[in-house]
C-alpha cells in the first residue's frame, strides 16, 4: 500500500512542518526541564525567574501546533494511520505543554526554598531529571522514525525514575525528623521531586501514543503500581 506522504504531498508537507516544530517545542521544554532543576539545585532564584519567563514560547507553539493540525483535519480529511498520526501530535503536544508548566513550578518552588532559607544539597535531584530529560528525548526520536523498538528501552527508564523518587522521597523524609526547622523547605523539595517524576510520566505517555501511532494499539507502559503507592501518604 502507498505511503500517504508519497501520494498526497500537501499532506506530507504540513505533517513535516509539524515534525519540526514539534521537535522546537521539545527542545524547549528539555532546557527548562534543565534549567529549572539546576535553579533548585543551587538555589540560584535569576535561573529560576528566567524559567517562569520563557513558558510562553512553549504555550505560543503549542496552540499553533493545535491549529495547524485542525485544519488537516478539516481540509485533508485523513482517515486510517494519518488521522493516528495527526491524534498522535495532538496528544504528544498536550505532553510537552505540561512538562513545560512543570519546569516553571520547580523554578517557582525554588523560590519558596530559598525564602525559607533551605538547602537541598542532601539530595540528588539532577540526577532524576537527566533520566527524565532523556526519556523525553528518546520518546520524541521514537516519533520522529516510527520506531516502536525503543519502547520497551523508556520503559526502563521510568522504572528508575520512579526508585529514584521513592529514593529520594525517604532521604528527604530522613532528613525532616532530624532537622524540624528544615520541615516546610524540605515539604516543597518534595514536591519538586514529585514534579520531576511527573515529567517523566509524561515522557512515557509520548512513547504509549507513538506506539498507538504505529501499530493502532493503544498500550498503557510502565508498572502496574498503584499511583498512591508511588506517591507516599
Amino acid at each position: 500500500m502507498p505511503d500517504s506522504r508519497q501520494t498526497r504531498p500537501l499532506y506530507a508537507a504540513a505533517m513535516n512542518e509539524l515534525e519540526q516544530q514539534l521537535l522546537e517545542m521539545v527542545s524547549l521544554a528539555d532546557v527548562l526541564v534543565e534549567k529549572a532543576v539546576d535553579s533548585l539545585a543551587s538555589m540560584n532564584v535569576d535561573l529560576a525567574y528566567e524559567v517562569m519567563s520563557s513558558d510562553d514560547a512553549i504555550d505560543d507553539i503549542d496552540l499553533d501546533i493545535e491549529h495547524r493540525c485542525l485544519r488537516l483535519l478539516a481540509l485533508q480529511q485523513p482517515m486510517g494511520s494519518d488521522l493516528r498520526e495527526i491524534g498522535t501530535v495532538l496528544k504528544i503536544i498536550t505532553d510537552i505543554e505540561r512538562i513545560g508548566d512543570l519546569s516553571v513550578d520547580i523554578a517557582k518552588i525554588t523560590l519558596k526554598i530559598n525564602q525559607e532559607l533551605g538547602t537541598v544539597d542532601y539530595i540528588d535531584i539532577p540526577r532524576m531529571a537527566t533520566i527524565a530529560r532523556q526519556m523525553l528525548r528518546e520518546s520524541v526520536q521514537s516519533l520522529m522514525m516510527r520506531d516502536v523498538e525503543s519502547v520497551p528501552s523508556i520503559v526502563k527508564l521510568e522504572d528508575e525514575v520512579d526508585k529514584l523518587y521513592r529514593d529520594l522521597r525517604d532521604q528527604i523524609h530522613a532528613y525532616m525528623r532530624t532537622h524540624p526547622e528544615q520541615v516546610v523547605a524540605a515539604s516543597w523539595l518534595i514536591l519538586a521531586v514529585h514534579h520531576v517524576e511527573r515529567i517523566a510520566d509524561h515522557a512515557l505517555n509520548i512513547a504509549e501514543r507513538v506506539g498507538f501511532m504505529v501499530t493502532g494499539e493503544l498500550k498503557q507502559l510502565g508498572s502496574d503500581m498503584p499511583t498512591d503507592e508511588s506517591e507516599g501518604t
